[in-house]
């Protein structure tokens, strides 16, 4: 017995010995690049919060400048003592120095906000726009500095990102490594901006990275918590919002109704994300019409809100006093529904008006007021099947705001850190899958994703939709001198007969072609500026087009599950 035993112990001791050499040779050879790789994501972490930081000072500083308020976490109380044409004005002055920066510093005179992460991280190796980001951020600050109603969070994503893009350009970062860093900024940022290090690393792979593979997790995890520290250090531990003590959520019986309330904040997403497009695209369509400068349009949205401003103060800034308010129970149910109306269209008019700032703090004003309003009627009709009408309202700031970002993970836990109330998980989750469920339905599954498909950028379906789009055809197509290239003649013929493909254009244009014509090949030209002939470059053919597009979609599965 002691013999096999005694094998058994030496066989076992011996591939110990063997794995403990392999590791220390994978350690040798690879384990200071990783500890490099997370020592980058550690900076990254410390500079994104510390710029998410700043943004925070820097629209307390202007709200406290032109508004003269100690408190700015009580704007709109104090706003109501101002003598109405300075509310009236403030905004107006701010959207035309938004309006100049973005005409000045823009190609386009558009805000870049976290769509533009998105579309960076799949689109262009983890990088965005600096130079147009560098503008955004400032403009944003000034926006929400001088009673813009939007949120921070937008401006502050970009912005991280544009320090994630400047450092994987001085390193040469590939595609994966660039996506990476920019999920390690992303995460950052998010945290130091909310107090939120479990939300902000979610965040970055839900949303941003739209991925959870292993590979990005301990980096990004290293700087959310990096970002949380710079938070804390400025803020301490405490959270954004205060709850009442007793949530008093009867469970079982209460929860039918957070499914009703996750499908009405379902709606309420879907309207505020529709009227911001609506809103945004009246805006162009006026500005086209009448002719008016590009710059004047944030100042026309500025004069707006300020006239809105005169009767509402509340909807001034990001509107956390208002927020408070609702979880605390200090409203009624009019000033509940009306203050979520005009909070819809004010945030409407400052992002289509393009003076900046995001999405998610509106949201999550807009999904308070609505779950608090709810949960007057609820319990008023059941009050003894009913617990406290506040937690209506907690589990409808995060219903809406998961169903705008499109991101049920990050912000469940978001709404959890941001009130510190763990308790009432479960109606918050219920609440929040409903809602999302719905409204992924009626737009493309997010208000980013469906920013990003009204500009003909198809991230929604996911890399099958989007990865023909990154190829062009001149560099997958086979030249005239190619040992295996197309007849010329034939190639010659297939033009005259307006069958062809332009050497810029993409994939995704040029397969449906393949499937128009049936051909084997077609002809790439270099068209001529002006009624000239294109001159013939070469074939593209449908083989060498469809295996691009495979080992596009294999490394994007293997970056996934890495």
């Amino acid at each position: 017995m002691a013999g096999p035993l005694r094998a058994i112990l030496q066989e076992q001791a011996g591939k110990a010995v063997t794995a403990c050499r392999g590791g220390w040779e994978v350690l040798r050879r690879k384990g200071p690049t990783q500890v490099q790789f997370w020592l980058i994501a550690l900076l990254i972490g410390i500079a994104a919060g510390f710029a998410a930081l700043f943004f925070r000072k820097g629209i307390s500083w202007l709200q406290e400048t032109l508004y003269g308020v100690e408190d700015v976490r009580l704007m709109h109380s104090f706003a109501e003592s101002l003598p109405w044409y300075l509310i009236l004005l403030i905004p107006v002055a701010g959207g035309l120095v938004v309006g100049l920066i973005l005409h000045w510093f823009t190609p386009d005179g558009r805000v870049r906000s976290v769509a533009d992460v998105i579309e960076g991280a799949a689109l262009a190796d983890g990088r965005v726009e600096q130079r147009a980001g560098l503008a955004s951020a400032l403009a944003s600050m000034i926006t929400l500095g001088s009673g813009g109603s939007s949120g921070r969070e937008g401006p502050v994503v970009h912005l991280a990102a544009v320090i994630s893009t400047r450092v994987s350009d001085w390193i040469k970062a590939d595609g994966i490594t660039g996506r990476d860093l920019l999920g390690c900024a992303v995460a950052a940022a998010v945290s130091a901006s909310f107090n939120a290090p479990i939300a902000g690393a979610l965040f970055a792979l839900e949303v941003v990275l739209r991925h959870f593979a292993v590979h990005a997790f301990a980096p990004i995890v290293i700087a959310s918590v990096a970002g949380t520290v710079i938070n804390r250090l400025e803020f301490g531990g405490v959270t954004e919002f205060s709850l009442p003590g007793d949530d008093g959520l009867q469970f079982y019986v209460e929860l039918p109704a957070f499914l009703i309330l996750g499908l009405l904040c379902g709606f309420v997403a879907v309207a505020f994300m529709r009227a911001t497009f609506w809103a945004e695209d009246l805006g162009t369509l006026a500005q086209r019409r009448t002719g008016l400068p590009r710059w004047l349009r944030p100042a026309v949205a500025g004069l707006m809100l300020g006239a809105m401003a005169i009767w509402f103060p509340h909807i001034i800034g990001v509107g956390y006093e208002t927020t408070s308010a609702a979880l605390t129970g200090e409203l009624f149910l009019w000033e509940a529904i009306v203050f979520a109306m005009l909070k819809v269209a004010a945030a409407a008019i400052t992002i289509g008006g393009r003076m900046g700032g995001g999405v998610f703090s509106p949201s999550l004003m807009i999904g308070a007021l609505t779950g608090l309003a709810f949960g007057i009627v609820a319990t008023s009709i059941f009050p003894d099947q009913s617990g406290e009408g506040t937690l209506y309202a907690l589990a409808g700031m995060g219903a809406v705001a998961a169903a705008v970002l499109g991101a049920p993970i990050s912000t469940t836990l978001i709404v959890f850190e941001l009130t510190g109330d763990w308790q009432t998980g479960l109606a918050v989750m219920v609440a929040v899958s409903m809602s999302t469920a719905l409204s992924s339905r009626l737009v493309d599954h997010s208000f980013f994703l469906t920013q990003l498909e009204r500009r003909n950028i198809h991230l929604a379906a996911g890399p099958q939709a989007y990865l023909l789009s990154m190829f062009r055809v001149g560099r997958v197509m086979r030249p005239m001198d190619h040992e295996n290239a197309a007849p010329e003649d034939r190639l010659l013929t297939l033009v005259e007969q307006g069958i062809y493909t332009d050497t810029n254009a993409t994939l995704e244009r040029a397969l449906p072609i393949f499937e128009r014509t049936g051909l084997d090949y077609v002809p790439v030209v270099q068209l001529a500026p002006g009624d000239g002939p294109p001159a013939l470059e070469g074939a593209l053919f449908h083989v060498d087009a469809l295996k691009a597009y495979n080992r596009a979609l294999a490394a994007t599965a293997a970056e996934e599950h890495s």
